[in-house]
């Protein structure tokens, strides 16, 4: 076998790795060696180029790896050497020429035996961020071939760049007029099936978010241990991400989780993590886009800003997140009632910064609602700022000339021929006074449609209007003054009367004198206690009070019983107030009367017991309607009133005093005298059963 020829082969590759792991290899015929993977691009090796044409380049995917999912994306470039046309039959070159073979050349080549060979032959390549050579050494044997005959492929692997990148790759040889072929082709991206399980910038995590009342647990799921990942949170707005937001870098051991506060969560947060590596895939999550708790946070930390400018009304809407909202301008001419919206007038709302509202002339009357989903989120009005304009002003709207006016009021544009409003008398009165208005500018003018006149909206004034009716208003308030005045000195004496008798009834020092009552309650220690206090709060009053069981002389003379039914007989009969203090002795009496006794039961109060023939006396005057009875109840003691009492009026005590008086001066209370007295009755009962 002839002797082969060297081949010096250049490839260089933009956006290559410092430390390279490359192979070559050639087909049946041909002998290869890597002189040097990273050489100085335009610095190319030299040799000879005799007999060896290059005809086609190929690049094909691959990968680079350094264990079973650390690998890197890299083009294979395959090149096919073919015999040059214009080749005549090479002549025999000397023994031993072509030096040291390297690898793969053979070791003695018979010059007899067959034609060869040799030559330089250069590869580049080309990308935008760097650059890298290489250099290959080739032996091809041409013998007796007829020209344009393939002799074989040489594949280089490979050249690494990032993921998605395009790399350029040109084929070459230093001797003047030879062929160049040049490829350009996309290193394969995370959408290439083999790359996915082995490259790790493709390997990105899973993100599972937990929310809870306090705070949502963000998991990073699938995470390669012994990796670093990064999570970002941010805000993901049309106008930008709203600043790089919230970076954490973690190391991952197993599954990684990390808690965000609640109040932080908005619609608009999204998480993105990813592989601490060059150019890896991110994982993107927006997982509160419809969380109605968190718009509730955004509305709140929302604000809309009028700006009232010389020319024409803005406003800015600053918001952590975009607002799916519309700014409508409305009319309110009362603070507290409905804001009647402009015609023409809605703008959707672009984020950020200063926004017009349709050259809209500021007036004192006119506010800005932010609108979504049907209802205001947002409203912000001029009514507190020095402008034009007053606020009774109405609002007139034009379309087609002055012949079409109409008020805007109601939610809805009445004609000035059906127009009122409070103080301008029967509909249409100032029709005519407010087309005067229009036409002679007196009415301001506070927007129109642009390029057009078709709608025009007037501010008018009509307090000059209002001015006159409201004299007219006064005139009649002061002509009723005087018809009263004279109807009361008409009615002197009967007027004199009345302020006497008031009089009498702040002033008087015993405003119940000469009135009796007849007090009965049970015998028990808060009971006597009540009924004291009760004695000593009412003798003020001018109220004589006999109490029951009691009575002095009269009662140890009479005995208890015939005294009581005396003494009841007596106020019945004189129409003196019978009050019955009810405490929880005295309920249990009026239950015990109440209910059906059966053989068997054993009485738990006395029947002569003074209470018990008190009820003896009182139940069948209150079922036959007769007599003044007023029950007063202990109300810390007695929480409801017994049912065979219930046809006399009743007061819990002491929170009722004031109507418990009330009761006791019927039919003769008048005026405010029982305001002094209701406070010391009160608070006599107070202590009385606090004791």
């Amino acid at each position: 076998m002839g002797a082969l020829v060297p081949l010096v082969l250049v490839l260089v590759v933009t956006g290559g790795s410092g430390a390279h792991r490359d192979t070559l290899a050639c087909t049946q015929g041909l002998a290869c060696r890597l002189l040097d993977p990273d050489v100085l691009c335009g610095m190319e090796p030299q040799g000879p180029n005799r007999g060896l044409a290059l005809s086609r380049l190929r690049l094909e995917p691959a990968l680079r790896c350094t264990g079973p999912v650390a690998c890197s994306p890299c083009l294979e470039a395959r090149l096919r050497l073919t015999v040059p046309r214009s080749t005549a039959a090479p002549r025999i070159p000397a023994a031993g020429h072509g030096g040291d073979a390297g690898r793969g050349a053979p070791e003695h080549v018979d010059a007899s035996a067959q034609h060869n060979a040799s030559g330089v032959l250069l590869l580049a390549g080309h990308t935008y961020a760097s650059s890298r050579c290489v250099a290959v050494e080739v032996w091809a044997p041409i013998g007796t071939a007829l020209p344009g005959r393939t002799l074989g492929w040489v594949t280089f692997r490979c050249f690494e760049a990032p993921l998605g990148s395009e790399l350029r790759v040109t084929a070459y040889t230093p001797a003047h007029g030879h062929r160049r072929l040049s490829q350009q082709q996309r290193v394969p991206d995370c959408s290439w099936p083999v790359a996915q399980s082995a490259v790790p910038q493709c390997q990105a995590p899973r993100l599972q978010v937990s929310p809870g009342p306090k705070e949502v647990v963000i998991e990073v799921q699938g995470a390669m241990p012994g990796h670093s990942y990064t999570l970002r949170l941010y805000h993901n707005q049309s106008h930008g991400t709203g600043g790089p937001g919230r970076v954490v870098t973690v190391v991952s051991s197993s599954n990684v989780s990390y808690s965000l506060p609640a109040e932080e969560v908005l619609p608009c947060l999204c998480l993105q993590v990813w592989l601490e590596t060059q150019d890896p895939l991110r994982a993107t999550l927006c997982p509160f886009s419809h969380d109605p708790k968190a718009w509730q946070r955004l509305w709140a930390r929302s604000r809309l800003v009028l700006h009232a400018e010389a020319q024409a009304l803005t406003c800015s809407l600053s918001s952590p997140c975009d607002l799916p909202a519309e700014l409508i301008p409305c009319w309110q001419p009362a603070p507290t009632g409905p804001c009647q919206a402009l015609p023409s007038l809605r703008h959707p709302a672009m984020g950020q910064g200063s926004q017009e509202l349709g050259g809209l002339q500021p007036h004192p009357n006119l506010c800005v609602q932010v609108w979504s989903h049907g209802q205001v989120r947002l409203s912000q009005c001029l009514r507190d700022r020095a402008l034009p304009g007053r606020p009774d002003d109405i609002l007139l709207l034009e379309r087609h000339g002055n012949a079409s006016l109409c008020a805007l009021e109601r939610g809805a544009c009445t004609p000035l021929a059906s127009f009122t409003s409070a103080g301008l008398g029967q509909p249409g009165l100032l029709e005519e006074e407010l087309r005067r208005d229009v036409a002679t500018g007196q009415c301001r003018q506070i927007w129109h449609h642009e390029n057009s006149t078709v709608v025009t909206l007037w501010a008018c004034p009509i307090h000059k209007y209002l001015r006159a009716r409201w004299v007219l208003a006064w005139m009649g308030v002061l002509l009723g003054a005087a018809c009263l005045l004279l109807l009361l000195l008409l009615k002197k004496e009967d007027i004199k009367g009345w302020l006497k008798s008031l009089r009498t009834d702040y002033s008087s020092e015993a405003p119940l004198r000469g009135r009796r009552a007849l007090l009965v309650h049970a015998v028990e220690p808060v009971a006597e206690r009540a009924a004291c206090a009760l004695l000593a709060a009412l003798r003020p009053l001018g109220l004589a009070v006999a109490a029951a069981p009691g009575g002095g002389s009269g009662a140890a003379a009479w005995g208890p019983l015939p005294w009581l039914h005396a003494q009841h007989h007596r106020a019945l009969r004189g129409g003196d107030t019978i009050i019955i203090l009810l405490s929880p002795a005295a309920v249990a009496a009026a239950h015990q009367w109440d209910a059906d006794p059966s053989p068997g039961d054993v009485p738990t109060t006395a029947p002569c017991e003074a209470f018990a023939a008190a009820l003896s006396c009182a139940v069948p005057a209150l079922a036959a309607g007769s007599g003044h009875y007023v029950v007063a109840r202990l109300e810390a003691l007695v929480p409801a009133v017994p049912s065979v009492l219930q046809a006399a009026p009743a007061f819990a005590l002491p929170s009722e005093t004031r109507g418990f008086l009330r009761a006791l001066a019927a039919p003769r209370w008048r005026g405010r005298w029982l305001e002094p007295y209701v406070a010391a009755v009160a608070e006599g009962l107070r202590r009385a059963v606090g004791e």
